[in-house]
């Protein structure tokens, strides 16, 4: 029997609603910096948790950057809010993920994306950009 592949923007989707009952930063916090098994894995998780976190937290952005080995993950709210970071393997493929899913192959690239939730769906923009060893991606939710 054939082993069913699903492509990223569905496991970020089931992703998020197997996580929609949790406490999202305690998660965030425990994979900050950790050594990860399954980098793949690993970067769905978290991209799911910080997305639900800025959900829950009405945030206008989530940005995340990595410049040579300083990583960040931020929400915009209001004021500004750090997040726990995962390890540089998993923030990389947090970007690989997001440029997979919105089809940018480009070093710069903006793209509408939706995720449908259990609740409904969200609609967000999404920035990549890479330059000179730098990455950021920058996800602005609607605001309605």
């Amino acid at each position: 029997m054939e082993k069913l592949s699903l492509n990223y923007h569905l496991r970020l989707q089931e992703m998020c609603d197997c996580y929609m009952e949790t406490d999202y930063l305690p998660v965030m916090q425990g994979m900050a910096g950790a050594e990860s098994k399954d980098p793949e894995e690993d970067a769905i998780k978290y991209l799911a948790l910080a997305i639900m976190f800025a959900i829950t937290e009405k945030a206008k952005t989530i940005t995340f950057k990595k410049k040579g080995e300083e990583l960040t993950a931020k929400i915009k709210n209001g004021g500004k809010r750090v997040l726990p970071v995962p390890s540089a393997a998993v923030l990389d493929k947090v970007f690989e993920i997001m440029r997979t899913i919105l089809h940018i192959e480009e070093d710069k690239g903006e793209m509408e994306f939706s995720l449908g939730l259990r609740s409904g769906e969200v609609n967000v923009k999404v920035k990549v950009a890479r330059e000179d060893g730098r990455q950021t991606l920058k996800i602005k939710f609607s605001q309605k």
